[in-house]
């Protein structure tokens, strides 16, 4: 059911985007078990992840890289415009513009309907430097809505 959603290399440790610095794309020499599509644990050295868990790890990393910063590499357009508000102050404003930017990266991903099932922000999660939002999007292939929860700090 969720063949369209892709295969990927799982690159955000345990789904969590809190914190960009843990996202390693370097193959390891230890090898990891993973159980691969019903088949015994094989040993690999890279993990994958298929389906819902893919397309919600490819908008996180939608999410997390700056609008334009694969240009030379022919995808100018992939990426959101967070970084932008990095270093301002929490306004009602910013507020917004972290809405646009996160809803205009849904616009982007092929794989889902052109607009968020829901979003709301999480204000009683949210510090003085950061926003915390959760997201909600509806493949294409009409399975159920694909959440996530991220935390962007100004």
């Amino acid at each position: 059911m969720f063949e369209f959603l892709g295969i990927d290399l799982a690159v955000v440790p345990n789904m969590a985007a809190q914190n960009a610095s843990q996202v390693d794309l370097v193959a390891h020499s230890r090898a990891v078990k993973v159980r691969l599509s019903g088949a015994p644990d094989e040993v690999v050295d890279l993990a994958v992840l298929s389906g819902r868990e893919n397309l919600a790890q490819a908008l996180i990393l939608r999410l997390l890289t700056p609008k334009g910063s694969l240009a030379e590499l022919g995808h100018a357009a992939y990426g959101s415009e967070l970084h932008k508000l990095i270093g301002e102050l929490k306004t009602e404003e910013l507020r917004n513009l972290c809405r646009a930017y996160v809803l205009d990266v849904v616009q982007q991903e092929p794989r889902v309907e052109n607009k968020a099932a829901s979003f709301t922000f999480e204000t009683d999660r949210e510090g003085l430097d950061s926003f915390v939002f959760t997201i909600a999007v509806q493949p294409r292939d009409t399975g159920a809505p694909v959440g996530l929860t991220l935390e962007f700090a100004l």
